[in-house]
């Protein structure tokens, strides 16, 4: 079930995005009387899985979610379809508008998905907010992931700034974004006391962006590990077994000092399928022991409570006027990342197969639950990396139509039919490529 609310989610997204990116393209062309012969979502190779002819265009869904298209007469597309382009060039076709016409009908597509991204963006602050923990709220530092610890960060610390910029909101994702996109050369922390710059290490950007890493953290809030729930399941649950309850507060493992929750797993594990002696606090006064075999995993089975329990966090609120701006804002430093990686892909700095993922990658990132916040959040990032790729200069594209149009603008001359069908030939070939290495890296 978890995975058909996954795949609903990221075809519902896809589907939303196609539509309004293929209907960029069909407005421009019916304004300027141009024919338009098929407009479908999903690509239909050899049968449509519906299709309805409503005037001169035939509607219709097709069975491969790679994609969709118009079809718009005289225009030598994907589609590879060159029939009519023996005729001579007819008034309603793409070929006999002005360059200015068919420019404007290119890069329709794209100019909806910046500023569809750029709305979604706005309207998620609009009615959701955006809640955050303030970095001088978080009271014990942090709670660094083995992925923190190889830039140099240790638990306990407490982040002052990056790159020279205030740690203000809890973000692990500020320090990730300032090294990999920002190459971020040290960061400051408050250490034992005293604030100390740490250098970040030349192999971060590397480490961080690299697909291994994926499912590791830098850093969370460092926190006490106080019991929020406790498993019906006692052959599941030493900690049930043992008599735990809800609220009660982990203090030490074999006499061991574990103020911390990492504390407590870091000795945990090192006691996988052993019998412990753990002491713990109820009730905020009684200090009680019990004797438990931790699982083999070294877990207590129990659930612990995370950062809203012992933290207070802020939620900044958006009027309609401020959250236009500040989506804008945030769409456009998305692209300007995108861009930045792209650069670092270039420049050697990160491995082209750790950073394209397939539908496997952006379904996972949708989630198995059903959150709309979510599910807006990531169909306004889809619907900007749709636009920046598509503005791609590569033939097939709508990045390529635009470089031939603009080359034609600018020197007079229109390239041949036949060129641009063996351009598109290459193209086409080039972008089924990308997407299958990017599949098939997700699943290797």
């Amino acid at each position: 079930m978890e995975y058909v609310v996954m795949i609903g989610q990221l075809m519902l997204s896809l589907s939303i995005l196609i539509v309004l990116h293929e209907l960029g393209h069909f407005v421009p062309a019916r304004l300027f009387n141009t024919r338009v012969e098929k407009f479908y979502l999903f690509f239909d190779a050899w049968f449509p899985l519906f299709k309805y002819k409503y005037g001169e265009t035939e509607y219709g869904i097709g069975w491969l979610p790679l994609g969709g298209y118009v079809k718009i007469a005289g225009m030598i597309d994907e589609s590879l379809d060159t029939e009519s382009l023996q005729q001579e060039p007819q008034p309603w076709e793409f070929r006999s508008k002005p360059a200015w016409q068919r420019l404007i009908i290119m890069l329709g597509g794209v100019t909806v998905n910046f500023i569809l991204g750029f709305f979604i963006f706005a309207m998620v602050l609009f009615v959701y907010g955006e809640e955050y923990l303030p970095a001088q709220n978080a009271e014990y530092g942090i709670h660094a992931d083995s992925l923190g610890q190889t830039i140099g960060l240790q638990s306990g610390d407490k982040i002052v700034s990056i790159n020279n910029k205030p740690f203000e909101k809890f973000e692990a994702r500020m320090m990730l974004g300032e090294i990999i996109f920002n190459d971020a050369k040290e960061y400051q922390v408050e250490r034992n006391g005293r604030v100390q710059t740490i250098p970040v290490p030349a192999t971060a950007i590397g480490e961080l962006s690299s697909k291994k890493n994926k499912g590791f953290f830098l850093f969370r809030p460092r926190l006490p590990f106080v019991v929020a729930e406790v498993p019906e399941d006692a052959e599941q649950s030493p900690g049930r077994r043992a008599g735990l309850k809800e609220g009660d507060k982990i203090l030490a493992l074999d006499g061991i000092p574990t103020p911390f929750y990492d504390n407590f797993t870091d000795l945990a594990k090192e006691r996988k399928g052993q019998q412990v002696k753990l002491t713990y606090l109820r009730n905020e006064r009684d200090t009680m022991q019990a004797s438990l075999t931790l699982t083999e995993n070294g877990k207590l089975g129990v659930y612990s409570y995370d950062f809203p329990y012992f933290f207070d966090t802020e939620r900044q609120e958006y009027s309609l006027l401020s959250a236009l701006p500040a989506g804008t804002k945030k769409g456009i430093n998305f692209l300007a990342n995108q861009i930045k990686a792209f650069a670092s892909i270039f420049q050697g700095k990160i491995s082209a197969s750790d950073s394209l993922g397939g539908f496997k990658s952006i379904g996972g990132m949708f989630g198995t639950e059903w959150i709309w916040e979510r599910f807006w959040t990531m169909t306004a990032i889809l619907s900007l990396i749709l636009a920046f790729m598509n503005l791609l200069p590569i033939p097939a594209l709508d990045g390529g139509h635009v470089v031939f149009l603009l080359y034609e603008m600018v020197t007079g001359q229109k390239p041949s039919d036949k060129f641009l069908e063996y351009a598109t030939i290459v193209g086409f070939i080039i972008v089924l490529s990308l997407v299958l290495f990017a599949n098939i890296n997700d699943f290797l």
